[in-house]
């Protein structure tokens, strides 16, 4: 199958779903291909029965982050992947919070926003309704996490991975993945993790784990990442 577009669910908060953006810009750049970048909450898909939903409170984590981006997304899909990837990269790879507003605020002056933008998006209950739109959607599709991937009408979770192929690689990587649609009766294809693939993982994961402020949940089960004296 000839792809040429592909619409990409993410939470800034799944480490694992940026990886994956990180391959896929890759793809972009070589194939010219056409993303549109939409919305998955975490929060709210692992939410405990009887906890707030995301929407509910005044700052949650994942959720307002994708209010910014869902505001900055009516500007362009350019302003979204650069607000993507910016609170991406200061999460899963420096280490920094852009969960906590002022840090937010910070990373949108970066990118040559007024910081009052994060407060703008929070102020516009309309931002609610565009993460719902897109979560439910891959609900809908029988989605449970991200990196969620629509190429034309089909919904594939993944590829899940570390250190993302670049250049003629993701290219390859991008055609194994989106001959997957030529084949509707084919749903898993999974490569077992050893121990030295688990303490990979853990180690490009170093700057998240010690950054995050919540418990990290994976379909439903509680995953307990530690952290790795090399």
């Amino acid at each position: 199958m000839d792809a040429t577009a592909v619409d990409f669910h993410f939470d800034v908060m799944c480490p694992y779903a940026y990886q994956t953006a990180k391959w896929i810009r890759s793809v972009r750049d070589e194939i010219n291909l056409d993303i549109t970048w939409r919305f998955f909450s975490l929060e709210e898909v692992n939410r405990i029965e009887g906890k707030k939903h995301p929407w509910e409170r005044d700052w949650s984590y994942g959720w307002s982050m994708m209010r910014v981006g869902a505001l900055l997304r009516r500007r362009s899909m350019h302003d979204v992947d650069a607000w993507y990837e910016r609170a991406g990269r200061a999460l899963h790879e420096e280490g920094l919070r852009p969960h906590d507003p002022e840090v937010a605020r910070v990373l949108a002056a970066e990118l040559g926003h007024a910081p009052s933008i994060v407060d703008e998006a929070l102020a516009d209950p309309t931002t609610h309704d565009d993460i719902h739109a897109d979560h439910d959607r891959v609900i809908a599709a029988g989605g449970y996490g991200v990196p969620t991937l629509f190429i034309d009408d089909q919904c594939l979770f993944g590829p899940v991975l570390i250190d993302p192929p670049t250049g003629a690689a993701a290219v390859r990587l991008w055609e194994a993945v989106s001959a997957w649609t030529e084949f509707d009766s084919v749903f898993e294809l999974q490569r077992p993790k050893t121990h030295d693939d688990q303490r990979r993982i853990l180690r490009t994961f170093r700057p998240y784990i010690e950054a995050r402020d919540w418990v990290s949940i994976d379909r439903g089960e509680v995953v307990d990442l530690p952290l790795i004296d090399d």
